[in-house]
């Protein structure tokens, strides 16, 4: 007996040099590969660590996009999507068609410009006309001006009818996006961003303080007939000074528009400086406050100037506050409120894309709108989220803006342990 202990002792003693004598093997953790459906557990913990307990999801992708930024679904199921160098894509039947469709004009992809949203007119299955924002190269091709273009799409492999149906006056030289949505009125909300001042050199693009001057048209809210034309109801309509289209001002840099479908109400995502990103209500005639106020502060780290607000508070008369913001930022995309039966848990949420935050963002609201649970979800692809949309089918759908770019549906997986 004694002789058997002796022998494990030592045993045991040369087993725990061993070990010791051995480095602990380190694994990277890497982001799954998007070449195959994927199941994610949305559960999360509430702030006393007791489990929340969420819906399992299946992300199936559909990749072959090389940054994809807007998708639209068309009355036979099948999705058009835009790709910022320029390209129209579309899938039909849940593939991508390797033939982009032709019709769309040059674009500047540079700066985060480029081709950006679309949306079909609310009597498309009649007209068949289809809207696109993206930005024209002005001469020498540093500068762009936004553009709003009208064309009408019969299903096939080319674009007819093009026509430029709104164009800025004046050129832009830094990143700005153009964001569009149908209000229920039938009439077009255009957004066009402004977020950083132009060079010093630069004497005549846009820069940030257009944000607050009516009579120039970025760092707004505009409102279209859907000829492009402006409605004479617009809440500047005949003033001096003021751009007839204008609707609402102090936009930065507007990155999601939708229209809710119960209440109509326009709402926005937009993108802060350091910090600082927002979801607003927009409503007419308001001020939302860039580049005078701002949760958020210069890149460089200062509280004020150069890229920050010009305030050091973040409120000023006459000037809009946030629904929700966010410090630091993820760079809000694109806005849905999911409304369908298919993820009865999140019916009445928020879902934002993120991209410098690589999520899906999910918001919860209590009875009375105002928002009381917040959930970052799919943080585990690293991919950056640039649209989110809920399909006919009620499932949703998420573009990835990679150059390695994917199409993702997110369905519920039934009777999952």
């Amino acid at each position: 007996m004694r002789a058997f202990v002796l022998i494990g002792l030592f045993g045991v003693l040369a087993l725990q040099t061993s070990t010791a004598q051995q480095p602990p093997r380190e694994f990277i953790v890497e982001a799954p590969p998007l070449d195959r459906p994927l199941i994610f557990d949305t559960s999360t913990r509430g702030s006393g660590g007791s489990k929340i307990p969420g819906p399992k999801i299946r992300v199936v992708p559909l990749r072959g996009f090389n940054y994809p930024y807007a998708l639209a679904f068309l009355p036979n199921g099948n999705i058009l999507v835009t790709e910022r160098a320029g390209r129209l894509r579309i899938v039909r039947d849940g593939k991508l068609d390797p033939e982009p469709i032709a019709g769309i004009p040059e674009v500047l992809n540079t700066r985060l410009r480029g081709l950006n949203d679309l949306a079909l007119h609310p009597r498309f299955a009649e007209n068949h006309w289809l809207y696109l924002t993206y930005y024209k190269p002005a001469p020498g091709k540093r500068n762009a001006r936004a553009v709003l273009a009208r064309a009408r799409y019969d299903g096939g492999y080319t674009l007819n009818d093009f026509r430029e149906i709104f164009t800025t006056d004046t050129v832009v030289s830094g990143p700005s996006a153009a964001k569009i949505a149908f209000g229920h009125d039938g009439k077009i909300y255009l957004a066009i961003g402004i977020p950083i001042p132009r060079a010093a050199d630069d004497t005549t693009s846009a820069t940030v303080t257009d944000a607050q001057d009516p009579n120039s048209y970025y760092g707004k809210v505009l409102r279209l007939n859907d000829d492009g034309s402006a409605p004479a109801d617009n809440p500047f309509s005949g003033r001096p000074g003021h751009k007839p289209e204008l609707y609402a001002l102090g936009i930065r840099n507007a990155m999601g528009l939708y229209v809710h479908p119960e209440t109509g109400e326009l709402w926005e995502t937009g993108n802060g400086p350091q910090g600082g990103d927002e979801i607003n209500i927009i409503k007419a005639g308001k001020n939302y406050g860039w580049p005078m106020i701002s949760y958020g502060r210069a890149y460089s780290g200062e509280s004020t100037g150069a890229t920050g607000p010009v305030l050091d508070r973040p409120f000023a008369p006459n000037m809009e506050q946030p629904l929700v913001f966010w410090s630091p930022s993820i760079a809000v995309a694109a806005i849905t409120f999911y409304t369908g039966n298919r993820f009865p848990a999140w019916k009445g949420n928020i879902l934002v894309g993120g991209l410098v935050g690589t999520q899906l963002h999910r918001i919860v609201l209590n009875k009375d709108g105002l928002p009381i649970l917040r959930q970052a979800l799919l943080g585990e692809l690293n991919q950056r989220i640039r649209e989110v949309q809920q399909g006919p089918d009620g499932l949703l759908y998420l573009l990835t803006d990679e150059e390695s770019g994917s199409l993702l549906r997110l369905e519920p997986v039934e009777n999952a342990r």
